[in-house]
């Protein structure tokens, strides 16, 4: 069953466009504490290892796309009309190397439980759509 409902679009908040903009050039652009060196996601207006100091303890520093498989489930029932098309996908969450977690899709890979296992390597992948918005997902590396 197809259908013809567009899918939910990320909403632009000025502390993560530097990071969409950044998938639009297929970089990925994480936050970082100027104080302590973690990297933080999701993007917000200070820095979570040391909030006292604002808007000026964070920076953007790009990070190298490499990630391990933290966890994933495939998703057989399509939770928005958007997504009908689609399932069965693989939904999940991964470590990047910089060592934050991230929520996104594993692409390139058929969504079947033996193809999949915790801690494989991934690689980033960019998937530009028809609104101009990019999305980070991943493949096997």
């Amino acid at each position: 069953m197809t259908d013809t409902t567009p899918k939910p679009q990320p909403i632009s908040q000025p502390e993560s466009d530097r990071y969409w903009e950044g998938l639009k050039n297929e970089e990925i652009w994480l936050q970082r504490s100027k104080a302590t060196g973690k990297y933080q996601f999701y993007p917000r207006t200070f820095s979570i290892s040391d909030p006292e100091t604002g808007s000026d303890g964070i920076e953007w520093v790009r990070a190298s796309g490499k990630a391990e498989l933290y966890t994933f489930a495939i998703v057989h029932v399509a939770p928005h009309m958007g997504f009908v098309g689609d399932v069965p996908y693989i939904t999940a969450l991964v470590q990047l190397e910089e060592d934050v977690i991230v929520p996104t899709n594993i692409v390139g890979v058929t969504p079947e439980p033996d193809a999949l296992q915790i801690g494989m390597s991934l690689k980033a992948v960019f998937e530009h759509n028809e609104g101009g918005q990019t999305l980070l997902k991943f493949r096997p590396a």
